[in-house]
């Protein structure tokens, strides 16, 4: 009713007021609201508004012993204007950043997502560290609260970079914010070269652990972005653990997001089992004939074990929203916490010069006996006066003038009448027992106290720099980074995918998919696969693979395609149907659009393949050519090498072969690859095979190569050098290209005889992807050194009772090429302590062996 009566108002008045008008503003002034008072932190003390409101509480109810959580939420409800569920929220979640609150309970568990108990059966109170940068009454701007009742902080006094050290996530009306955890330790080393000028650098470091990638993540600022993986182990070829989690994801979301990918035939496992408890441990049980290598890359591409976050550092400065990085707000921090030491410094000066001025004033009202003067004061003003006038035959105060001769004490200000009260309310008792000795050590303790904080002011940066080392003294120890910063390499999806589907064709009626089951299988093959086709007019095409698709009658080849890949090459001989010539050409095709039709022809009409074939590794056959019998032609019957050709782009026309019918076209003798070997590097970091150079260079490897590995355990593994393979480098002693005399020279402990041996062997082994151990099963047994170069010397160490041992050893020369499985010569009957391998020879003769003198400590021959 009211409201009517206001319409009819207003529509009197002249005054329309539109509903789009009210909206707008009604709408501006929400999103307002939200930006400032929800959503975003205010960049001088890095806390959004509940998180403040809570803190404050805690502190005014602040005991030292923990309270109820219910109670701090009903205490925070007299600042905070919204729900109890809201504040009880915000409430563990500063809790479990482990930072400022002390907690007790069950507060949740971040690794897992489980929730914290009911907020009655919780408690919580400020740590030490909270209570050291958080507050200061003195350095706070105050505001009423939202009903008028309380005063409450507009923003706290931080005296450290808070919120870079806990992070910050929150989503507002048109902008959002994403502060990304640092470490403790590294922000206060960072604050500190930041106030002596130096550069620093910050880079991100989560609770959970883990691994990240910071290449992209350009100062947290908008537009940058990390990348953060699980930590996973190799338990055994059948089983891989996980130990720590990447940032915001729990073991129950890690192991949803693995058991969707496995359902979806991204991954083959056989079952995950979640072990955790104190620590985080997740064992993936594969399925039988799975890579574990190829797995954890897999888990990377189509897991939570691998997720990407793009931090975004907006904050609230000067009531406005602002874009910002972690650089310029650790700079802001720094300084901000620099100018309240000065603010806090200017205060204590302040305290110490009222109390030097009132001590001074206490001793010459007693020492003087100025108090015996008011007896005969009749008025409370005469008492005033008769105090100020015996204080100034004593004291001279910056207002009164210096007379020539002026022996008195000179105040730093004024004496008002409030100094005159307050010594007219000393005591008689202490005037009695009043000892001048102890009251000019006080006073002169004041004076040094004063000496030491102008000092600080004066030193102001060196005061700041020395506030934060006592902050990294006190609370560093156990804050130091859990996090390992590393590189990650690019996971290509389609190499890593398991082979969850099987290619079908119909080659007469041109049809592929994976639901053709009646029809000629072609290979495994991926649900996110390409698949290319050749047809037998000399087109060809890529599609991505389904159930069934059409891609043109009479195919003569379907395969799976990878983009970018240069060495699977196509040999082609074609009719071109407008001059009757036959044209040669190889080519390769490592880009294309998809569903669109190309031409390995000049895409004339009755245009045709008369000869296709498909080499993933360029290599060139011979074929023998067959013109037709009516042909005039003197030679009807020739053989061509493909290898004369060169590699061309797909869009070349070719060589011409003949100008005559030819009757038919077959393979004589499959040839070699014409693109030579490809040299391979490891990456010394993640393990992973790549061809740009990164890492160690294994050799130059073709057709029919492996890879040679030594292991720490003592055993040896040939393995293919497929680009999707990757080695545990922690677990390598060797590893190198496979030339068919490899010799490997190893020094091991056997365990049973407690003897040094040393041996070197040929491989007799030549099955790939299975280790074979090369030293005995003994538990105590355990390899010392291995080397694949040809004439590898050692300097070896040993300590004999209390003497210690140093020796160099040309192996090839100590021993000669055995079998695998012998156990090798005796080179000691001591265990060696320390190896290192060198170049300049000082060799024993073969067979020889050492004696030792304990005494002298010196080996001798014999």
């Amino acid at each position: 009713m009211s409201d009517k009566n206001e319409n009819t108002e207003n529509q009197e008045e002249g005054k329309v007021i539109t509903l789009s008008g009210m909206y707008e503003n009604y709408f501006l002034d929400y999103a307002s609201y939200v930006i400032l008072e929800r959503a975003v932190p205010t960049i001088n003390d890095g806390l959004k508004p509940v998180q403040r409101r809570i803190l404050h509480s805690m502190k005014v109810m602040d005991d030292g012993r923990f309270h109820k959580v219910a109670n701090i939420i009903g205490q925070t409800m007299q600042y905070h204007p919204h729900g109890d569920a809201a504040i009880g929220a915000a409430l563990v979640n500063l809790g479990q950043k482990d930072l400022l609150i002390d907690c007790q309970g069950n507060w949740g568990d971040i690794r897992t997502g489980d929730g914290a108990a009911a907020s009655r059966y919780i408690e919580a109170r400020l740590t030490k560290f909270a209570n050291e940068i958080l507050f200061n009454p003195q350095t706070t701007e105050w505001q009423l609260s939202y009903d008028g009742r309380k005063n409450e902080p507009v923003t706290l006094p931080v005296k450290f970079p808070l919120l870079l050290a806990q992070g910050v996530e929150g989503i507002a009306v048109g902008l959002s914010t994403k502060v990304m955890p640092h470490n403790f330790i590294e922000i206060i080393k960072a604050a500190i070269n930041h106030l002596r000028g130096k550069s620093f650098k910050l880079v991100p470091d989560f609770q959970t652990g883990g691994l990240v990638d910071v290449t992209d993540y350009k100062r947290g600022a908008r537009g940058g972005k990390i990348r953060v993986r699980a930590l996973l182990e190799e338990v055994d070829k059948k089983t891989l653990a996980i130990r720590e989690l990447p940032y915001g994801v729990t073991t129950t979301s890690l192991i949803d997001s693995i058991v969707k990918a496995n359902e979806k035939g991204k991954i083959k496992i056989k079952k995950v089992t979640d072990n955790t408890a104190k620590d985080v441990e997740i064992l993936v049980e594969l399925a039988p004939g799975v890579s574990p290598q190829v797995t954890m890359d897999a888990l990377f591409a189509f897991t939570n074990c691998e997720v990407s976050i793009s931090p975004n550092a907006c904050v609230i400065q000067d009531d406005k929203p602002l874009f910002s990085n972690v650089n310029d707000i650790l700079r802001f921090c720094t300084d901000q916490t620099k100018e309240l030491l000065r603010l806090e410094l200017k205060i204590k000066e302040a305290e110490l010069l009222e109390k030097w001025h009132f001590a001074s004033l206490e001793k010459i009202f007693i020492e003087k006996r100025i108090y015996r003067d008011i007896e005969e004061a009749e008025t409370w003003e005469q008492v005033l006066s008769v105090i100020r006038e015996g204080l100034d035959k004593y004291v001279r105060t910056p207002s009164s003038p210096k007379k020539r001769g002026d022996k008195r004490i000179a105040l730093l200000r004024d004496i008002t009448e409030e100094d005159i009260i307050k010594l007219t309310e000393i005591k008689i008792k202490r005037i009695s027992k009043y000892n001048s000795f102890k009251a000019d050590e006080k006073i002169a303790q004041l004076e040094e106290e004063l000496k030491e904080v102008r000092h600080h002011l004066d030193n102001l940066t060196d005061y700041a720099v020395a506030y934060f080392e006592n902050l990294l003294k006190k609370y560093g120890k156990g804050r130091e980074r859990r996090t390992k910063i590393t590189e990650f390499d690019t996971i290509n999806r389609t190499s890593v995918v398991a082979k969850n589907a099987k290619l079908y064709v119909n080659f007469k009626e041109g049809f592929i998919g994976t639901g053709l089951k009646k029809d000629e299988f072609v290979c495994d093959c991926s649900d996110i696969d390409d698949i290319v086709t050749f047809r037998k007019d000399g087109t060809y095409s890529v599609v991505k693979i389904t159930d069934k698709v059409f891609v043109g009658k009479n195919i003569i080849h379907a395969a799976v395609w990878k983009k970018g890949d240069e060495r699977t090459t196509y040999n082609a001989i074609y009719l071109d149907g407008k001059t009757g010539k036959s044209f040669a050409k190889r080519f390769n095709v490592p880009a294309c659009t998809r569903d669109r039709i190309y031409n390995i022809s000049k895409g004339t009409p009755r245009s045709k393949l008369l000869y296709f074939s498909a080499n993933p590794n360029g290599e060139a056959e011979v074929v023998d050519i067959q013109l037709t019998q009516n042909s005039t032609a003197r030679k009807k019957q020739w053989e061509f090498d493909f290898k004369e050709l060169a590699i061309k782009g797909r869009t070349s026309m070719g060589n011409v072969i003949t100008k005559y019918p030819v009757r038919k076209v077959t393979l004589q003798s499959a040839g070699k690859s014409t693109l030579g070997a490809m040299k391979i590097w490891m990456d010394e970091t993640s393990g992973r095979l790549n061809t740009e150079g990164r890492g160690k260079l294994l050799g130059a490897f073709d057709t029919g190569n492996h890879i040679l590995t030594i292991y720490k355990d003592g055993s040896y593994e040939m393995t293919d050098y497929e680009l999707t393979r990757k080695f545990e480098v922690k677990d390598i002693v060797a590893i190198s290209k496979f030339e068919g005399d490899t010799v490997i020279s190893a020094v091991h402990y056997e365990g049973s005889k407690g003897w040094t041996m040393v041996k070197r062997f040929n491989i007799a082994t030549f099955k790939t992807d299975q280790r074979f151990s090369f030293i005995s099963e003994d538990s105590k047994s355990k390899l010392l050194f291995a080397s694949l170069d040809e004439t590898p010397i050692i300097k070896y160490n040993m300590k004999v009772g209390s003497q210690k041992i140093e020796g160099e050893l040309n192996l090839k020369e100590f021993i000669d090429i055995k079998g695998w499985k012998a156990m090798g010569n005796k080179f000691s009957d001591q265990r060696l302590t320390g190896i290192q391998q060198i170049q300049a020879p000082q060799a024993l003769k073969p067979g020889d062996t050492i004696d030792f003198d304990i005494d002298s400590g010196q080996g001798e021959l014999f």
